[in-house]
Formats: C-alpha cells, structure tokens, sequence
C-alpha cells in the first residue's frame, strides 16, 4: 500500500454519526477472526506462506456458498494469486468490475519491532502488526464484503470478481498474470483496496477523502561500485564503501524538476480554497501554483515541504546498502539501492541519467531492476464517485471527494496499463503523521476496520444494481 497524500489541505467535514458494524456482532466477529488468522500469517517474499493467506480467504468463500469452480488460486513460485467470481444476474451484458487487494506484506524483523510483527494486538484505537494496514485490512474487508453479500441473497447485475495478487510489494508478477487472466472477461473498471482513504487530525476528525486515480512509475536502481581490495591493516586512498557514500550523498542532494498534471493542478486547487481561512499563506501557495505551476516562488514554498513535494517531482531515495566480504578486508565491492517514483511523462532512462550524472562517479556501474512501465490517469467516473459518496456517508456524511496522484505504487498501475481505469477507494481515515505503514509498529484504525464492514457492502450494491 503506498500512503494517501491527504492532510490538513483537504475539505472539513462533519463528525462521524452512523454506527458501524458492531464488534460483537457476527458480523463483525467473523470478520475481525478472518484480519486475525491472516495478519498473523508472515505472508513476506522468502517465507512462502502467501498460499496460507488464500487458503484462509478460501475458507470464508466457500462457507458462504461459493462454488468451487468460481474459485481459482493460481501457484506461481513460492506465492499465489487468488481470483474469486460473484457470478452475477443470468444473461447479463454489464461487463464485469474487479475489487483489488494484495496479500503480501513487507516483511518485518521481530527484534526490531516492541512487539511481535506477527500477533495482531489492538491498542490506543488501532490494531497493530505487520500488514494491518498494508492491506491486509482490504483483504479482509473485501472478502467478508462478498460472504455478507453472498448470504445476505444479493444476486449482482453483473459479475464481480475478488482480484488479490501475491507480490505486489516486490515484483508484482502475479498482478500481472491477474491482468491477463481477466482480460477475457472485459473489465468495466477496477476498485482498489490498496489507496485511497481520509485523513484525520490528532484529536479524530476528518479533513477529507482522496479517491486516487494515477500513480508515479516505480523504478529501483542498483548502484555498485568495485575495487581491489586488500588487507585491513594497509587501507589505500580509494576504498569502494567511502566512495559509494560520497556517491549517496550526491544523490540525496539532487532534485528534479517541478511539474504538474491535470490531476496535481485540480487537487492543489481545492486545498487552497480550504486553507484559505485557517492557513492564508500556504494557501495562497497553492492556489498559485494549481493556476501557474511556472510560478517559481510558490513551488519552491511548496517543494520545501515534505507534505506537498512528492506529488510535483520525481524522487529517488537510497534505501538499502550491501557492502564488503569481511571484518578484516577491505571491500571489494559496494552496492547502494536507489527507489524512485517517477512523475506521470518521465522516462526512467532519463532519471537513470540524471542520477549517473549527479553520483558524479564514471566508474559507478548503474542498473535498473525489472522493467518499470509507467501507467496512464484514470479519469473519474461519475457513477463511480457517486457511489463512493454514498458508501462514505454511512459514516462521513457529507465528504468532498478529491481525485489525487500517488507517489508510491499499486497493482493498480498494471490494470491501467492494460487500459482498465482503477480507483483506489480504502474506507480508512487516520492521522496520516501516525501512519506507519512499511516501517515499526505498523497500525490500522479499529474504527476503519468496522466501518469498512458497512462500505464495501453499500460501494458493491450501489454499483451493481442492488438496493442499498
């Protein structure tokens, strides 16, 4: 899951009425054992339980009716992917919508963390442990969504699919066998689990929704740098780990170009007519940069920003370091790991250009991993906007929904690239300075995972020609 850019910029709303899906209830109870047993699973690349992950989704499907031949789990290497089909009205002609999650997690060392990564504990309002938020929370939400629905009778006017990938936080080839295994049946759009969400302040209340509808290309650089070696106790002048940092530092200080889409410019736009009162000047800011994004002296006040600055530029970011052989030699070898995300337009030749010349060190060898692709905007729908709204009601009476441009990655992107419009559309609103998916102690609201219960039910019945 890559963080929704939401903040103090977005639109006030009013305080949550409705009441969620009581934690009690068998509803709640069935859903909270499902986020359990899954949050607990170490689904990380290297460890191969992804398959325990879906076996577990498994289960709930097929107690709720559906039919084994409705059900694919699909083994590639040690991860899966699993795709579930809500068979829809007899001799509909809708083509279909897909509901996307993934079920793999960054992984996380337990001696690292204050507590077990792997035991879902719930304290302070949230729910702790590796995955809670990142997604597992959409995992869960997703599949209860379709057993509530499932016994609840609703025939959708359309097929529905449950599209969960097994890799999405590495190389994300089951997202893309996904991709392909749905192209037969046409995709209208897909509703992504993995982005999207509100943000709240610190003492709980809701500053708006951001439906996310691009995201910046995901591109990782490996940077190695190589040497002779030698003996410890005779250090030379050139050392490959000294040089490899002096090359980071370059890197750290580069910056690329400010830009803007049509997607920046619009969500800026609407920030600045919110702050207008409470915060003029930053404001003033943005609204003149959403007008003129030439403007030089509102995009370096806004660029100097940790909040604002990755929705205008592409960023790179050293992220992993692997360097000599032993404690008594001197390094042979050094390799720095570099992650960009890459503005919407640029060419990650480009980028690996710039960083080559700002490294600023000829005999860096420089290579990207995989082969990033970047993905198209997907322009809102209103019927799916609507829908949205309306699901947000149930506790959010009242939000403004502001399409935005992520700056990390989904599987969204590859649905995109195979011309599916997605839309990222999580329930959860938290404090996004709280929010500590990828790192320790990651955390997930209690009261998103309860209200999640409600919206995705209300999102599919709106969506699918049933009564809300």
């Amino acid at each position: 899951m890559k963080p929704t850019i939401l903040s103090a910029a977005m639109l006030c709303l009013a305080a949550q009425t409705a009441t969620a899906a009581a934690p009690n209830s068998p509803q709640g109870t069935a859903a909270l054992s499902l986020y359990k047993d899954i949050v607990e699973i170490r689904s990380a690349a290297g460890h191969g339980k992804v398959p325990e992950v879906a076996a577990r989704v498994v289960k709930d499907l097929k107690a709720a009716g559906f039919a084994d031949a409705d059900i694919k789990v699909v083994p590639m290497g040690e991860t899966v992917y699993l795709l579930a089909r809500y068979p829809g009205k007899a001799g509909s002609k809708k083509p279909p919508v897909a509901f996307l999650a993934h079920m793999d997690v960054v992984d996380a060392k337990p001696e690292d963390w204050s507590f077990d990564p792997f035991v879902l504990r719930e304290k302070d309002g949230d729910f702790l442990g590796r995955g809670t938020l990142d997604n597992k929370m959409g995992v869960a939400h997703l599949t209860r969504a379709f057993v509530d629905l499932k016994n609840s009778g609703f025939v959708p006017d359309r097929d529905l699919y449950l599209a969960f990938s097994g890799d999405e936080e590495t190389g994300m080839t089951t997202t893309r066998a996904l991709v392909d295994a749905l192209k037969p049946v046409k995709l209208e759009y897909a509703l992504n689990s993995d982005a999207g969400g509100g943000a709240l302040t610190p003492d709980g209340k809701p500053f708006g929704y951001g439906m996310q509808v691009a995201e910046k290309t995901f591109a990782t650089f490996d940077v190695t740098i190589r040497n002779e070696g030698g003996h410890s106790s005779r250090p030379r002048k050139d050392n490959s780990i000294y040089d490899l940092a002096a090359l980071l530092k370059n890197v750290e200080a580069l910056k690329f170009p400010i830009q803007a889409n049509s997607v920046t410019r619009a969500s800026f736009g609407a920030m600045a007519k919110e702050l207008k009162a409470s915060q003029p000047q930053v404001a003033e800011m943005l609204r003149r940069f959403s007008e003129n994004p030439n403007d030089a002296e509102a995009a370096a006040a806004l660029a100097s920003s940790e909040e604002f600055e990755p929705e205008m530029r592409t960023t790179c970011v050293a992220t992993m370091l692997n360097a000599g052989h032993a404690e008594n030699a001197l390094p042979q070898r050094a390799i720095g790991t570099v992650n960009c995300r890459i503005f919407p337009g640029v060419d990650v030749a480009t980028v690996q250009a710039a960083l080559e010349q700002a490294g600023g060190n000829p005999k860096a060898e420089w290579k990207v991993r995989g082969t990033p692709t970047a993905s198209p905007v997907s322009e809102p729908r209103p019927d799916v906007t609507a829908a949205v709204k309306s699901a947000l009601a149930l506790h959010y009476p009242g939000v403004a929904i502001t399409p935005y441009q992520e700056s990390g990655g989904t599987d969204g992107m590859w649905f995109r690239i195979a011309g599916v419009p997605t839309f990222a559309v999580s329930p959860i609103f938290m404090d996004m300075k709280k929010m500590r998916a990828h790192g320790l102690d990651e955390n997930a609201p209690v009261a998103s995972f309860y209200n999640g219960l409600d919206y995705w039910p209300h999102l599919i019945k709106t969506l699918a020609g049933g009564k809300k």
